[in-house]
Formats: C-alpha cells, sequence, structure tokens
C-alpha cells in the first residue's frame, strides 16, 4: 500500500504542479525536490511491499514511508487551499480582509516550505536506511508482475454467463432442491445453511433462476437480510418486488400494515421468497408474523444461512440441507474453469503436466471449498508461466504456516489474503475503497468509478486513446471481478457493470486490511457502546463512514461530528438511516476543518433542510453526494467547489437550487433531482460544462436545452420533456449530431421513454406503462 500512496501523491504534485503553477512561488523548488525523492522511494517499494510480511521492522519502515507521503501531500493541498482564499480576496473592497489573506499566505508558505524540507529530510534518512533490510530497487514504474496492461484493454467483456460457467458439481443436488420447491405437498420452507464459502448464496442463485421453478410461482422476491438488517427495508424490498405496481403505496405503510399486506399476497398468489444470509433467530422472529403458516396458494419460502440453529428455528419440520465440500475432482475441474478460461481461438487450453501437478497441490489447501478455489484460480489466471505457479504454491504454503484458524474456514481466509496480497498496486486502494460502503450493499458501477477518480486513485497513465477516467474504472473493477475479489451484475443490454458487491467473507477481509493500512474506520453508532473509541488512536484517519440510526441522542450525534478536529480525512461518508437528529447543524460548525476532503457522501438524511453554506470552503471537494435525503435547499457558496467532479443532488424531496451550477467548470458527472427549481426563478444555467460527461434528469422546462450544445464532452444524457413538445426536435437533433461521443441516452415524455435498449409499445393509460423504447 505504501507504494500505492507513494504514486497517487506523485500525481498529484503533478497535476498541481501543472495546474496551479502560479501558486507555487515560494515552495517550487521543495515540491520539486521531494518529487525526486519519492521516485526514487518508490523504486525500492516493490521489493519492500513484497517482503513486509516476514518483517515487522519493515512493515513499521513501510507504515513510516506511507505517512510520510500522506504529510507531504497534506501540506501542498492545504497550501493551495490558502492560495485559493487569497485569490478569492484580492479584488475585494474589504481592506482588512486583503490584509489578512496577505499574511496568512506569507505564514502558511514559510510554514508549509519548512515543513516539506523536514519531509523530505526524513525521506532520505528512511531511503539511507533501506539497505538495512536487503531492499533493492525496481525500477519497472511499480508494476507488479501480476498486471498487464494489455490484458487489462482485453477485459471488456459481458460477466453474464460467470454463474453459469464457473458452477461445478452439486447439479444433482439442485434437482432435488427445484422438486422439493415446485412440489406443494413438500414442506413451505427449504433452508440451506453451512458455513461461509461453501456456496449457499450461488446454490439459491441457481434454484432461483430454474426454469421449472419459474414457471410453477407466480411472484419472486430475493432479499439479502444479513447481520445489520431493517425490518420495514425488507418487507418494502419483498413487497415491491411482488407487486410491483403498487410501489408508492407500499412506501407509504406502517409496519403492521407491511406485514399484513406481505401475508395476505402470499395466500393470494404462489410466491418464492428468499431470504438470503439471515443470521440470527432475532432476525426472523421479527418477520416470521408477515409469512403464512400454511402454504395457502402454494407460497414458499428458501433461506440461506451459516447457523444450522437459525435454519431449524426458523421452521422445525422444515428441509434441511448442507452442501456438500466439492471432490478433488470436481476441485480441479472448477480451477480449471477459472485459472483457464475458455478462449473462442482455442477449442481447448493444454494445460502442462507441471502446472497440474501444482494446482492440484494447492487445491489440497482449499479444502474442497468453492469460494477459496475460486479465488485461487482468479489468482492463477493471471499466471502464465510454471515458474509463477511454483511461486504461488510456495507463498500459500508460508501463509498457511503462519495463519491462524483450522480447517475449512482458515483454508478461505489464508487463500483470499494472499489473494490481497497478489494485487497489483493500482487495484489494492481500489479494492480497500469499498470498506466505506454498508455489509450487503450494491454500489452502483458508475459511482464507485467517480469516487476512485475523486479519490486520484485511478491513473491517468492508464487512458488509452479514446478512452475517458470512467472507462479506466471499469477497467480495474473488471479486474477485481476477475480475481473474484468482488462479486458484478452486469447491465442486461447496454454491457458494461451495473453494481458490484463484496462477499461477505471478502468484506471481512477488505474491512480487516483497511484498519491495518490505515485506509480507512467504520464507525457503528448504534453497535458500538463507544463508537469513538476506535477514533483514539495516534494514526491520523484519512477515510471514515459513520453508520449513524434513528433512536441516536444527541450526545452521540456530536461525537459524529467531532472527528472533523482530523483534518487529514480525504472522504467522508455518512449513512443517517432516517436518522432526523440535528447532526449536520452540528456538522456546519465542524466541516470548514475538512480542509482535504475529496470525497463527502451524505445519505439518508430526513429532516436535513440547507445544506450548510460552510461546504464552500471544502475547496478540494471532489465529490458531493446527497442521495436518499432529503435536503430542500443548496447554498450559493457551492460555486467555491473548483474542483468538484461529481455533484449528485438526487435527493427525496424538491430542491432549490442557486443558479451558479454553470460557474463549476471541472464537473464531469451532474445528477439533478427529478423534481427542484432555481432560486432566482430562471431556467437553471449549464452552458459551458466542457468537461461534462454525465447529464442525468435533464428536464426541457427546467433547463434550456441550448445549454446542450455547449456540452461537448457528454457520453450520457438522461433528459425528459414536460408537457411542452416544442423541444423535442432540438433535443432529437441533439442526440443525433453528438452520436459519436454520445453513447447512451434516454428522452422520456410525460410516462414515455426514449432510449436505445429495444423496442416496446404501450399503450397509453396503461398503469403498467413506464417506457417507450426506440432505437437511436
Amino acid at each position: 500500500m505504501a507504494e500505492a500512496v507513494v504514486s497517487i501523491t506523485l500525481q498529484t504534485i503533478r497535476d498541481l504542479l501543472v495546474k496551479e503553477v502560479q501558486f507555487y512561488s515560494g515552495v517550487r523548488s521543495q515540491v520539486e525536490q521531494i518529487q525526486q525523492e519519492l521516485q526514487l522511494m518508490r523504486s525500492f517499494l516493490k521489493d519492500a511491499d513484497a517482503q513486509q510480511d516476514a518483517d515487522e521492522r519493515l512493515q513499521t519502515w513501510i507504515a513510516q514511508v506511507r505517512e510520510a507521503a500522506y504529510d507531504i501531500e497534506d501540506n501542498i493541498l492545504v497550501f493551495v487551499a490558502v492560495k485559493n482564499a487569497s485569490r478569492r480576496y484580492r479584488n475585494s473592497k474589504n481592506l482588512l480582509k486583503k490584509l489578512g489573506c496577505f499574511f496568512r499566505e506569507i505564514i502558511t508558505t514559510h510554514k508549509v516550505g519548512s515543513q516539506i524540507s523536514d519531509i523530505k529530510n526524513k525521506i532520505i534518512s528512511l531511503t539511507t536506511s533501506l539497505q538495512t533490510y536487503g531492499i533493492k530497487p525496481i525500477n519497472n514504474q511499480g508494476e507488479n508482475p501480476g498486471f498487464d496492461g494489455a490484458r487489462m484493454r482485453d477485459l471488456r467483456r459481458s460477466y453474464s454467463h460467470v454463474i453459469e460457467e464457473d458452477f461445478v458439481g452439486l447439479q444433482g443436488d439442485i434437482k432435488m432442491l427445484v422438486a422439493h420447491l415446485i412440489d406443494e405437498h413438500k414442506d413451505r420452507v427449504i433452508s440451506i445453511y453451512g458455513m461461509g464459502g461453501l456456496g449457499k448464496t450461488t446454490i439459491a442463485r441457481k434454484v432461483y433462476g430454474n426454469r421449472d421453478v419459474r414457471r410453477h410461482f407466480d411472484g419472486f422476491a430475493w432479499n439479502c437480510v444479513s447481520q445489520r438488517w431493517d425490518k420495514k427495508d425488507i418487507l418494502q424490498g419483498i413487497l415491491i418486488k411482488l407487486i410491483p405496481e403498487n410501489r408508492d403505496e407500499i412506501l407509504g405503510m406502517r409496519d403492521e400494515e407491511l406485514v399484513r399486506k406481505l401475508h395476505d399476497v402470499q395466500l393470494k398468489k404462489k410466491c418464492l421468497v428468499v431470504l438470503d444470509d439471515i443470521w440470527s433467530i432475532q432476525a426472523w422472529d421479527s418477520l416470521k408474523s408477515a409469512f403464512p403458516n400454511t402454504t395457502g396458494a402454494g407460497s414458499k419460502i428458501l433461506l440461506t444461512t451459516r447457523n444450522r440453529e437459525v435454519a431449524s428455528f426458523v421452521y422445525p419440520s422444515g428441509f434441511l440441507y448442507e452442501p456438500r465440500v466439492l471432490s478433488n475432482e470436481e476441485s480441479w475441474e472448477l480451477l480449471r474453469k477459472k485459472a483457464f478460461p475458455r478462449r473462442q481461438d482455442i477449442a481447448e487450453y493444454v494445460i502442462e503436466p507441471e502446472m497440474e501437478i501444482l494446482g492440484k497441490d494447492m487445491l489440497a489447501r482449499c479444502c474442497g471449498l468453492p469460494l477459496a478455489i475460486l479465488v485461487l484460480g482468479g489468482l492463477l489466471v493471471t499466471k502464465h508461466s510454471v515458474r509463477e505457479w511454483q511461486t504461488v504454491n510456495e507463498n500459500i504454503n508460508w501463509y498457511l504456516a503462519r495463519g491462524r484458524g483450522h480447517g475449512k474456514q482458515r483454508a478461505v481466509t489464508e487463500v483470499l489474503s494472499f489473494s490481497y496480497h497478489d494485487l497489483p498496486y493500482q487495484f489494492k486502494q481500489c479494492f480497500l475503497f469499498l470498506a466505506n460502503f454498508p455489509e450487503e450493499f450494491e454500489i452502483e458501477a458508475e459511482k464507485l468509478y467517480q469516487f476512485w477518480v475523486a479519490e486520484g486513485i485511478i491513473s491517468q497513465g492508464e487512458r488509452a486513446e479514446e478512452e475517458t477516467m470512467m472507462d479506466v474504472a471499469e477497467r480495474y473493477l473488471a479486474e477485481l471481478a476477475e480475481r473474484c475479489m468482488v462479486q458484478v451484475n452486469v447491465k442486461e443490454t447496454a454491457g458494461g457493470f451495473k453494481n458490484c458487491r463484496l462477499h461477505d467473507l471478502m468484506r471481512d477481509l477488505c474491512l480487516s486490511k483497511a484498519k491495518d493500512e490505515n485506509f480507512a474506520n467504520v464507525i457503528y453508532f448504534r453497535r458500538d457502546k463507544k463508537p469513538m473509541d476506535s477514533l483514539s488512536s495516534s494514526r491520523r484517519i484519512r477515510r471514515i463512514s459513520f453508520y449513524l440510526d434513528s433512536d441516536l441522542d444527541s450526545d452521540i450525534t456530536h461525537d459524529a461530528v467531532a472527528c472533523s478536529e482530523n483534518r487529514h480525512i480525504r472522504s467522508a461518508f455518512f449513512y443517517a438511516n432516517d436518522c432526523r437528529h440535528d447532526v449536520l447543524q452540528q456538522m456546519r460548525f465542524h466541516l470548514s476543518r475538512f480542509k482535504l476532503l475529496r470525497v463527502l457522501y451524505l445519505q439518508g438524511f430526513q429532516s436535513a433542510d440547507e445544506l450548510p453554506k460552510s461546504i464552500g470552503d471544502l475547496i478540494h471537494l471532489k465529490y458531493l453526494s446527497l442521495s436518499y435525503s432529503k435536503f430542500k435547499k443548496l447554498p450559493s457558496s457551492l460555486s467555491k467547489l473548483v474542483y468538484l467532479q461529481t455533484l449528485d443532488l438526487e435527493v427525496d424531496d424538491s430542491l432549490q437550487i442557486p443558479n451558479i451550477i454553470w460557474k463549476m467548470k471541472s464537473l464531469r458527472h451532474l445528477h439533478l433531482p427529478s423534481k427542484f427549481q432555481t432560486q432566482d426563478g430562471l431556467k437553471l444555467r449549464l452552458d459551458g460544462l466542457i468537461e461534462l460527461e454525465t447529464l442525468i434528469n435533464f428536464n426541457t422546462s427546467l433547463c434550456d436545452v441550448k445549454d446542450l450544445d455547449t456540452l461537448t464532452n457528454l457520453r450520457k444524457l438522461r433528459a425528459s420533456i414536460k408537457d411542452n413538445l416544442d423541444d423535442l426536435p432540438n433535443i432529437l437533433k441533439y442526440i443525433s449530431f453528438t452520436q459519436n461521443h454520445l453513447r447512451r441516452s434516454s428522452l422520456s415524455i410525460s410516462c414515455l421513454q426514449f432510449c436505445s435498449d429495444a423496442l416496446a409499445f404501450p399503450r397509453k393509460g396503461d398503469p403498467y406503462c413506464r417506457s417507450l423504447h426506440v432505437p437511436l
């Protein structure tokens, strides 16, 4: 990870030296000198990162390098923020403000120059000390031997077939489970239980998608319960899938109404409900009233759990099924499919005998667990020689020899851990960034790409001609999916990834590594009695995620914002979960101290009014999201966010927007709310946003169609026309003229929507009519 941090710091310095050249008077020479020292340092880090697990002293050294690189970037970014503030007041008529900024700039220049000089001396000392550890420089720009740029560029492929191809064995068990489900005389509950990594969810998916099952039942709902379950969310999610036409009514129901409605629906039509990953008896106790005690119309439940006690408790006389581990032959077949994916130009890949011997030797340590085998296969798919396979085998033996735990669970843990260590440094931070998201959270792929870009994790050097940074980020996610580090869902028609998530065991690894590397902290304000204790460490916090529940008291919400005293935070995620306490009111007094913040994610605030004006002080902010919250007004200080790349305003209520978005020239992705009005009563100006790639919820009654002509870099457009069709020709003209770079577009007229996916003609007035699709 030190290599990744140093590389990102170097990229930040290069970018700022180009973009902010006028700001560097007074510190430019120090910045250039430290840039040279970091480049020398990086040549040693590949070897150091590879050896750190064998030497605790080396681990300490690498941690010092990582923190030094962070400190350099922190000081440079603070310096730029002060320079920006001085520039704003340079032409001010207020003499006191001008003098104050002038003296502050002089003091900051001296202070930053002195600190950078101290850090440079520290880095020189750290580099000199490397000879103690026998570390040698590797001048390959930091690339990992497992990283293949050409291979990365070939990773644009659909993953819709992955589950089918990578499933081996247990076909007879699938048939048995299907037969049990569609036999109305059999038990109404089927429970699949067993340890993590056995493939319970994969088996459930195979059964859920079986043709006989799809023909037998009238309604289908899949819901992940997980450890942090919410009764209302689960009931709403199931009902919306069973009766989607009643979505709005369902979202307004109280708990007891949801229970009654779900109970009645299952008696009236034949439903299959999957409760995936249910952990506790308490979770079932909370939900059981919504499920009939009799089969009624033939409805059934399929659940997965790690706990046999939970499976037995849900329905004592129900059918219990524990998947077996794979045999040696099945294990080899699964590894072969994953490590040697079928190629169109080769009928059958010939595997060298030495590789087969090594592969079967490594499989013995996987204990027949599908997850361990898949992760091992994802690791070996990047290794193309016998020598590379020998290295993996030796390293896995070493990991197992020093690892904790016993038997099968230990096998999974150690194989997963080694798969992380084998990641090229470019991808380690991408993987660790997923620690910021909740358990069982389906992360929208495009938003994840925007997070990565905002944090500087995606390298400009990886961008090919005609590619955007979003394209590069998609390749990064494809690499993680190829290695089975993340699970992905593919868009049905448009290609690319729809969303991704972490297997719960992989998430445990992610959280553990993120903490070890001081990459991210996760704070639960319900689960932890003293949640802020984990922040009392002397280590500086860089990224933090807060989970705020609705039953919090004011003392705890005060703790939630107190962390802003730590000025080193780069990303802050707030998951409010219907929290109605005045967190934002308290935050407005702290927010301006987040000087280095790049990502601010505010989800689920239900009593929010206006975003604090101090948001404009976050000069380095690149990503701001208010999604699924109920903000009503934005401050005009947003115009100060000159580096902002993503602005997500898809709130749950009508929003009042100052007419300043056109000033935000760095904006690349803009998600407007479905309902809004400008503070000046005029149409929202978007002209001149030449960097804009994504524009969501462009409404011709609220925005000017002529502004689209100035958005020369737009790749994705979702627009709507309300009532007045006069703008339709201009919209269609724009789409036709920009088809070379406009990759995806949709246009909605009232309840009808044009897009490029398929062709369907609904009847006007049909309550199920949602979209009209025509190819562009």
